[in-house]
């Protein structure tokens, strides 16, 4: 796992142990305080202000124990272990801080809190561990990973590499492929990266074959694919270039879109959140989903969602769902429809297409049909915002490698271009340009404002063609 990587989901467990010492504190004393108990305690409120002791020791006591520090899947004798000796710890620090300030404290929530403790932290590892598995079967969790060695070297060092990239099974890493750098040409290499979907190219070269360095660099920079360099052999300061290390390894990261950092991790939880909420809202709050699932069956026959094969992160193939607003077979029509096309490139749109029905031209007016692929930015496979996905057959007819770089972030609900006059753009280039505009500015508040763009868009029914 890239350091960077590592240290933002450190802080992140570390937040989270601070929370369950602070639960567990609670929880002690809400247990010290049932009618099984003769004595009675004080409320907890009056023990609340303890918590200034217990949140910020939590993390850096469980550091101590070499709490973070360990495998994943690690020894669980030995994790409990660490946790009983943090949590004896940390009440020994509270009964020190309620001796000092001459205070009584409650001594069964303090015995209390050390098992609580335990069993909490532990419920939260296992949960952690049961997701890891689940993430490790899933192939869009996983980073697909194309090694690219040179034949000068030795097959120690190769076996080394590979090696490396393994041990990062444990966060999802994959090598999908494995190919010399001396014999394979750009185009190859560009091929090999549509056919595996790959996330991240890693390059490995001794003091030769730059130029070949150089053309991988250049077809991976085109194709929006990060290039991960081992770069113990020179130091250089590069454009859009930053330095890492692999499991101790130092890598440079050629990098053309957003680095992996605190509001591309935010960006991940609103998006969830976000995806939830609406689902709740459109289903329960304001019915839309259902009622819009009515009319569809009410007047056709066919199924109420329409799923097709989209073009996802780096290519990688999904299956988008759409309320059905066309007649069955629609995307045979298309041959028929061909010169009514008003986009250019491989993208077709024509306005007032005669395959949509009379109750899909009103869904598509108000971007209803859209809904459905809430549950796909739930399933982690769109983002409430990004460039729209394309089906794979649009993509596999791009005639400029550069335009696949939009595939570099996932595809969202909505994006910059539809707010920007969606029914006014007829130039692919032009979407193509609004797209990496948005990724090379990407940031939080950008998603933010497109959102807030993006409601008087489908309130003014100007859906899409």
């Amino acid at each position: 796992m890239l350091r960077r990587q590592r240290q933002i989901e450190t802080k992140l467990q570390k937040l989270a142990d601070a929370a369950v010492f602070g639960a567990a504190f609670w929880l002690a004393h809400w247990l010290r305080s049932l009618p099984l108990y003769k004595d009675t305690i004080r409320d907890f409120p009056d023990y609340a202000w303890l918590l200034v002791v217990i949140l910020p020791l939590a993390a850096p006591v469980l550091e101590l124990q070499g709490f973070y520090q360990r495998a994943l899947f690690h020894s669980r004798q030995q994790m409990v272990w660490q946790l009983a000796k943090a949590a004896s710890w940390i009440a020994l620090a509270v009964i020190t801080v309620l001796f000092f300030r001459k205070e009584e404290g409650a001594r069964g929530v303090l015995v209390l809190f050390i098992p609580v403790a335990i069993f909490l932290m532990v419920l939260k590892e296992e949960g952690i561990r049961y997701w890891a598995r689940a993430r490790r079967g899933s192939s869009s969790a996983s980073r697909r990973i194309i090694l690219l060695a040179s034949s000068a070297n030795s097959g120690e060092d190769t076996a080394r590499i590979e090696k490396t990239l393994s041990s990062g099974g444990q966060s999802g890493m994959e090598i999908v492929s494995r190919i010399s750098l001396d014999t394979t040409s750009p185009n190859q290499l560009a091929e090999l990266l549509h056919d595996t979907s790959a996330n991240a190219v890693v390059i490995s070269s001794h003091h030769a074959l730059f130029g070949q360095i150089e053309q991988a660099i250049q077809v991976c920079e085109l194709e929006g694919v990060e290039v991960w360099l081992l770069a113990d052999f020179f130091q250089t300061r590069l454009s859009q270039a930053s330095a890492d290390d692999l499991n101790g390894q130092p890598v440079i990261v050629f990098r053309t879109g957003p680095d992996a950092s605190w509001q591309a991790l935010a960006k991940n939880v609103i998006d969830f959140v976000g995806a939830l909420l609406l689902l709740l809202l459109f289903t329960f709050v304001i019915p839309v989903l259902p009622l819009a699932a009515l009319l569809i069956k009410l007047t056709s026959k066919d199924s109420i969602l329409f799923r097709q094969q989209r073009a996802g992160l780096n290519g990688q193939p999904f299956t988008m769902l759409k309320f059905r607003t066309m007649v069955t077979n629609a995307e045979q029509l298309q041959q028929e429809l061909t010169q009514l096309n008003e986009m250019s490139g491989p993208v077709f749109k024509v306005t007032n297409d005669p395959r949509i029905t009379p109750v899909g031209r009103f869904l598509r007016k108000y971007s209803i049909d859209e809904f459905p692929q809430l549950i796909n930015v739930l399933r982690g496979e769109m983002s409430l915002v990004g460039p729209r996905p394309l089906p794979v057959h649009e993509v596999k007819r791009f005639d400029d490698p550069a335009d696949r770089r939009r595939l570099s972030v996932k595809p969202g609900l909505t994006c910059l271009w539809q707010v920007s006059g969606r029914n006014n753009v007829t130039d692919f280039k032009e979407w193509v340009r609004l797209d990496l505009e948005y990724i090379d500015n990407w940031s939080l508040w950008l998603d933010l404002k497109i959102l807030v763009r993006t409601i008087p868009a489908v309130l003014a029914g100007s859906g899409a063609k």
